[in-house]
């Protein structure tokens, strides 16, 4: 299982760093090539994520393309946990006390997405390559290196688009990086 584990979060690593060159990640000389993509990634998916929150009408926010699928408002209240999850993670800061369900409307969710993503962006400022090694606690009993939780925020980004574009799709409408 940990095999299994390991080579999907390699895999999807390069699958990142393979679409952040298509999405020219600027190049910062900065010391720490792995805190800066992560910064990198949290301002595009922050763009990409608020735009297709926006897109989707209120009305649909309850849509799900088949039972066993979440709602598209969980999948922005999941995005809002994971942003404040992970990023806390990373940087040692404190998370707010989300004040947000899944079931609020979508002026709410949307507030409460652009916030965690300020969340990220200032709690990340400071953050270096120099501890990337260090074992933090991920949930539960699952540890892992700060550098894993810094590709795992990246891939998590990733799967909360696709599906969110996926879902606009299914609804008519354009993902905000179709749109030219």
């Amino acid at each position: 299982m940990k095999k299994c584990f390991s080579a999907s979060i390699i895999a999807a690593f390069f699958a990142v760093a393979g679409f952040a060159q298509q999405t020219a990640a600027p190049a910062k000389a900065d010391g720490s090539p792995l805190a800066s993509f992560t910064r990198h990634e949290v301002e595009d998916s922050a763009k990409n994520m608020v735009a297709a929150a926006e897109e989707m009408p209120a009305d649909k926010y309850s849509y799900q393309p088949t039972p066993a699928q979440i709602t598209f408002a969980h999948l922005i209240f999941h995005a809002v946990r994971a942003n404040y999850g992970l990023c806390s993670k990373i940087s040692g800061a404190t998370p707010p006390d989300l004040k947000v369900a899944e079931t609020d409307g979508k002026d709410k969710l949307v507030a409460a997405l652009k916030q965690s993503y300020e969340f990220c962006t200032t709690t990340l400022a400071k953050v270096d390559d120099s501890n990337l090694s260090e074992v933090i606690p991920l949930y539960g009993s699952v540890k892992m290196s700060r550098a894993g939780v810094m590709v795992t925020l990246a891939v998590d980004y990733t799967d909360h688009y696709t599906q969110a574009a996926m879902y606009l799709r299914l609804n008519g409408l354009l993902p905000p990086t179709a749109k030219k």
